[in-house]
């Protein structure tokens, strides 16, 4: 199995997209692999015949494994089939899909299949060059349920291959749309439409992603991938601190910018760059040799998958890039996130998290800390509170609460106060000069 990212330990294939016997280009598509974040074409590194499928469409493969046989010639490949293990057939929902054995050496000729990942392509096409109709089973079992052809439909995923957004626009559906999510909670969410106000948007419905009552239904790799990481932090000494900030200033920002496309999430992400230059100690990161101070301060921000798990896309250099095209950055990388197209750094490589549940009126919460990085900040509800001033006046603010979660073997109680500190002089007194 090919290793597709530094913090992936398996790949379930989705579909090979050569079958024995054909003939493979150098940096041709082989198979399509579904990582813990996003499905990914697997180029060969060599030009050959794939002479064995080790391991069938479903199975699972840790990585490094070997999954395919190429050879140099098609002379080879009968010596090369009798002399490799039979594919195992395709794994079933309910136990876990064998891993294929190691093959024995074949013959001098034959070599396991290099293979590389590629990024992945959207083709314009849906059918596959071998005349193969290229679907996601939720594409097909949608397709059965609205009366839909696949034939007639143009697939925007990897290798042209239908999504199940695509069935549903060509029914005249609305599109699942990710939500966004607290780090760790289940996968309540919102659109990113309606979170461009705090806490003033109606949320969008939760989607039925966990299965109905009396069901058993097995992590998909993406729900997997997070129950690791989760596991990982409670190996972290982490603290929490809160903070409440009045959002006045900041709701009008939101609102005037709003026709522009400019969401909460966008400004608060902005916002929290920005105080991060401030304070790189809240940006560094923990290591057997030390502390870690990345170059960039790139902020990642939870989002809610609709099929279960959640992912973090990366605004980079958040405290550099202009309100406008950090918007567009966002727009882009939510859209490809729900079909699963986000290379490997556009959601591993975030230096700073953000979880924005404030859509949804919530009061307050605390993120557990993904592993990796320093801090993770949860972001509640801006909701109007009686506030007294500091001459004894009483007034109606609008307040938020967010609460910052750290590792303590970086970030101390003073870096993290004073960080919050910082964050809410900019939202309470200058929110205008994130657009600027």
């Amino acid at each position: 199995m090919p290793a597709l990212s530094s913090t992936m330990t398996e790949g379930k294939i989705v579909e090979w997209l050569k079958k024995p016997g054909d003939r493979v280009e150098r940096g041709e598509s082989v198979l399509v692999v579904e990582s813990d974040k996003a499905d990914m074409d697997v180029e060969a590194f060599q030009e050959g015949f794939l002479a064995s499928v080790l391991l069938p469409s479903g199975g699972t493969a840790p990585v490094g494994e070997t999954i395919g046989l190429i050879v140099e010639t098609e002379a080879e490949i009968a010596a090369v089939q009798a002399s490799a293990p039979s594919a195992p057939a395709a794994a079933t929902p309910a136990p876990a899909a064998p891993v294929a054995a190691e093959a024995p050496a074949p013959a001098p000729a034959a070599a396991a299949a290099p293979i590389a990942p590629a990024a992945p392509v959207a083709a314009p096409v849906a059918v596959a060059a071998g005349g193969r109709l290229v679907a996601t089973p939720r594409a097909r079992k949608l397709a059965g349920q609205l009366g839909v052809a696949l034939e007639s439909l143009r697939g925007s995923g990897p290798h042209g291959r239908i999504q199940a957004e695509d069935v549903e626009r060509a029914a005249g559906q609305a599109a699942a749309v990710p939500r966004v999510a607290e780090g760790t909670a289940a996968a309540v969410a919102a659109a990113p439409a309606a979170a461009s106000s705090n806490g003033s948007a109606a949320p969008a419905p939760v989607g039925q992603a966990f299965g109905q009552p009396g069901d058993t239904v097995a992590f998909n790799t993406l729900q997997a991938a997070v129950n690791r990481n989760m596991l990982a932090s409670l190996a972290v000494p982490s603290f929490h601190v809160g903070y409440t900030i009045t959002t006045d200033r900041l709701d009008a920002l939101a609102k005037s910018v709003k026709s522009k496309g400019v969401t909460m999430t966008v400004l608060l992400a902005k916002a929290v760059g920005v105080v991060l230059a401030r304070h790189p100690q809240v940006n560094a990161a923990y290591s057997e040799a030390g502390m870690v101070y990345p170059p960039a301060i790139n902020v990642a921000v939870a989002v809610a998958m609709e099929d279960g798990g959640l992912i973090t896309p990366v605004l980079a250099s958040a405290d550099r890039t202009d309100l406008y095209s950090l918007s567009r950055s966002w727009a882009d990388l939510v859209a490809r996130s729900r079909s699963k197209q986000l290379k490997p750094e556009e959601y591993n490589t975030g230096t700073f998290t953000l979880s924005n549940l404030g859509m949804f009126g919530v009061d307050r919460f605390d993120a557990i800390l993904p592993p990796g990085t320093g801090a993770i900040l949860a972001v509640a509800a801006s909701r109007p509170a009686v506030v007294a001033g500091k001459d004894g006046s009483i007034a109606v603010r609008r307040q938020m609460q967010v609460n910052l979660t750290a590792d303590h073997r970086v970030i101390y109680g003073t870096h993290a106060a004073a960080f919050l500190k910082d964050l809410a002089q900019l939202i309470e007194t200058a929110p205008e000069s994130l657009a600027l």
